[in-house]
């Protein structure tokens, strides 16, 4: 059960209080009748609703999958700098959207965005360990040394100490794959470092065992779909969402 305002905002892509000045007006009806009581509590999935006539479509919540480009920040808002909620549209900005978890600025990849608190704390749990994938470019070459002491766990210059991750080598002697169960500030960048090796290009190409679609360029957006959902889910052992 929701607040009719919320319902008619959410769905209606409306602000809360355009949704209760059309409430007030009469122009909302709950199963055929013209409601304005504002607090009156319904159920979106065995109620009708409708807003002018047309029905509605209410999601208690949103998850988007981004492509997140190179020079934008991870955050829900900033007085300087572009954002990723800013490339978002209209409709959903008024969802008050945050991303789960960051990316540096000049990171690419994939990057999950929603307004549902508890899956993103979950994803981000730590006791949850979810796996991220990223694709490195390095100043140098990546020895054997590097990989052995990925996988028995570093600890940074502060004495922070990781999990154990994996690093695999591609094609290129200076490009690989990196998985890691954390999210420390700059993590990948501060592990390469003690091996004095400098990060060019970092791009996350999963998270939780979900793959950033190949169809989805940088800096483009679209929901996340039933199956992909399953995925997120599974990951952090969930059986269900809103």
């Amino acid at each position: 059960m929701e607040r009719l305002d919320k319902i008619v905002s959410k769905a209606g892509a409306v602000s809360r209080s355009d949704a209760r000045g059309y409430i007030l007006r009469g122009l909302v009806t709950v199963d055929g009748n013209v409601v304005r009581d504002i607090s009156l509590k319904v159920d979106p999935k065995l109620q009708e609703i409708t807003l002018n006539s047309k029905s509605l479509t209410y999601k208690k919540y949103c998850y988007i999958i981004m492509n997140k480009p190179k020079g934008v920040l991870s955050a829900s808002d900033d007085k300087w700098a572009k954002t990723v909620i800013d490339i978002l549209s209209p409709v959903l900005k008024r969802r008050n959207l945050f991303p789960v978890g960051r990316l540096d600025k000049d990171t690419t990849g994939l990057l999950i965005i929603t307004d549902d608190g508890d899956f993103a704390h979950n994803l981000l749990s730590p006791s949850k360990k979810v796996p991220k994938e990223y694709l490195v470019t390095l100043d140098g070459k990546i020895e054997q040394s590097i990989i052995d002491g990925f996988a028995t766990g570093l600890t940074l210059k502060d004495g922070t100490m990781l999990s154990p991750a994996v690093l695999k080598k591609t094609e290129k002697s200076n490009v690989a794959l990196v998985k890691i169960v954390e999210g420390k500030y700059h993590q990948i960048k501060r592990m390469f470092g003690l091996f004095d090796l400098g990060v060019n290009e970092l791009k996350r190409t999963s998270f939780g065992g979900l793959t950033l679609p190949d169809d989805l360029e940088e800096g483009q957006y679209r929901e996340v779909k039933e199956e992909e959902m399953k995925i997120l889910m599974d990951s952090v052992s969930l059986k269900s969402y809103s």
